[in-house]
C-alpha cells in the first residue's frame, strides 16, 4: 500500500506526464488520466519498470484512466478510482489542457473556442470540485493546476488559449479562497515555452525555437521536468503556507516588460 496518492490529468505526455514519473518515483501511487490510451500504457510501462524510480527508491504505482476530462463522469470515475485502488487522495495535478492558434474571423474560429474551453477551463472545474471532498476527508490536500505564461500575458493568434489561461489562474484564486477553511491549497503553475508535443510544430522549426529563446532572458526553452519539479514543490509540505498563487516558470519572461530591452525577434 502506497503511502500518499495523487490524481494527475493529462498525464499521457509532456508535463503531465514527467509530473507521473515523478510522483510514482517518489512512492505515490498514481491515478493518470488522459484521452490517449497508448501513451497512458506507455507510461503504465515506464513509471514502474524495474530501477525507474532510482537507486534505493521506493517506486509507486500508475494506475491508467482513459477519459476526457470535459466530461463530469471523469471526475466522479478518477477519484473513485484513487480511492479505491490505494484509499486515500493527497494531491491532484489537474494538468490536462489543449492550445490551438486561430484568427478571429476564421471559419471554426467558436467552435475550436469551445473546444478549448472545455478542456482547459471546464475539466479544470470538474477537477477541482471532484476531487475536494476526498481530500476534505483526508484531512486536506493540495490541488495544483496548470495554468500557462499565456494566461498572464497575450500572443497574436493565441486569442482563445490565452482566455483560458487566464480564466484557470482566476479560478485557482476562487478555489483557494473557497476551500482555505478544509486545509485544502489551490495552486497553479505558469509554463512558459516547454519542450513537449502540444508544440511540437514549432519545435520542429530550429528557426523559430533560436528566435522565441532569444526572447527568453533564459535563452531557452524550459524542460517538462523542470515544470514537474514546480508542481511537487506546490504540492509538498514545503509549501504549506502557499495557496491562491500563480508560480510562473517561463525563464523570467515575464520579468521584463517595459523594463529590459530583449533582442528582436527577427533571426
Amino acid at each position: 500500500m502506497v503511502s500518499s496518492a495523487v490524481i494527475i490529468t493529462g498525464a499521457a505526455s509532456g508535463i503531465g506526464r514527467a509530473c507521473a514519473e515523478l510522483f510514482a518515483a517518489r512512492g505515490f501511487g498514481v491515478v493518470a488520466v488522459d484521452a490517449d490510451e497508448s501513451g497512458l500504457d506507455d507510461l503504465a510501462g515506464s513509471a514502474t519498470a524495474p530501477g525507474a524510480a532510482g537507486p534505493g527508491a521506493a517506486g509507486g504505482e500508475v494506475v491508467p484512466l482513459v477519459a476526457d476530462v470535459s466530461l463530469e463522469e471523469t471526475g466522479t470515475r478518477m477519484t473513485e478510482l484513487a480511492l479505491s485502488r490505494f484509499r486515500r487522495l493527497d494531491v491532484a495535478v489537474l494538468n490536462a489542457g489543449i492550445g490551438g492558434t486561430l484568427p478571429w474571423e476564421a471559419s471554426g474560429a467558436i467552435e475550436r473556442l469551445d473546444e478549448i474551453l472545455a478542456v482547459n477551463v471546464r475539466g479544470v472545474a470538474i477537477g477541482i470540485r471532484s476531487v475536494a471532498p476526498a481530500l476534505r476527508d483526508g484531512g486536506g490536500g493540495s490541488i495544483v493546476v496548470t495554468a500557462s505564461s499565456g494566461g498572464l500575458q497575450a500572443e497574436p493568434g493565441n486569442w482563445a488559449y490565452n482566455a483560458s489561461k487566464g480564466a484557470v489562474v482566476n479560478m485557482v484564486r476562487a478555489a483557494a479562497l473557497d476551500y482555505a477553511a478544509q486545509n485544502i491549497r489551490v495552486n497553479a503553475v505558469a509554463p512558459g515555452l516547454t519542450e513537449t508535443p502540444m508544440l511540437g510544430q514549432q519545435r520542429a522549426r530550429p528557426a523559430v525555437v533560436e528566435a522565441t529563446s532569444r526572447r527568453i532572458p533564459l535563452q531557452r526553452w524550459s524542460r517538462a521536468e523542470e515544470q514537474a519539479a514546480v508542481v511537487w514543490f506546490l504540492a509538498s509540505a514545503e509549501a504549506s503556507y502557499i495557496t491562491g498563487t500563480t508560480l510562473v516558470a517561463g525563464g523570467g519572461m515575464t520579468a521584463h516588460h517595459g523594463a529590459v530591452p530583449l533582442p528582436p525577434l527577427t533571426p
